[in-house]
């Protein structure tokens, strides 16, 4: 299965466009079963630095990602992308469906994120869905296979 997953990638990065920019920074909202704002700021012309901080269970969490941009469906304004990074969470596990009564919880971990997103030219809005899977190595251990989101942001 891992020889798959590397070898769609590849395929993916090879047919794409490596000119993806549209933009410079990206601030905006990010809407799922974790909450919260995002930032976007390109790097280079494909490549991008992300930070979000959401909220869960009333507790919250700090990312960061490192992401790969491309052209997608061969299509001005359209991006898909990929990246890896980390995270850092504090949570009440009296607030959580998970957690113990009276345990407050510190997780780290790291990050996915595979998405696509479409700049909108008339105004400066980029809309993206994304899929942010997250492995916790410290703290409540395990995998969070449900970190996909809705994201609008303003771009300038």
């Amino acid at each position: 299965m891992k020889k798959i997953i590397v070898s769609f990638f590849f395929l993916l990065t090879m047919f794409s466009s490596t000119y993806s920019q549209d933009y410079n920074t990206g601030i905006g909202i990010r809407a799922g079963f974790y909450s919260g704002i995002t930032i976007k700021h390109f790097i280079s012309t494909n490549t991008v630095l992300e930070g979000i901080v959401d909220t869960r269970w009333r507790g919250f969490q700090f990312t960061g990602l490192y992401e790969i941009n491309h052209q997608a469906f061969d299509t001005e304004r359209w991006n898909w992308y990929y990246g890896i990074g980390g995270h850092v969470g504090f949570w009440d596990g009296n607030n959580t469906n998970w957690g113990n009564s009276g345990t407050n919880y510190t997780v780290a971990g790291i990050d996915g994120i595979l998405g696509l997103e479409y700049n909108i030219e008339e105004i400066p809005i980029n809309i993206g869905i994304d899929w942010k899977p997250a492995f916790n190595i410290i703290g409540y251990t395990g995998f969070w296979g449900d970190g996909g989101a809705l994201s609008v942001r303003y771009i300038f």
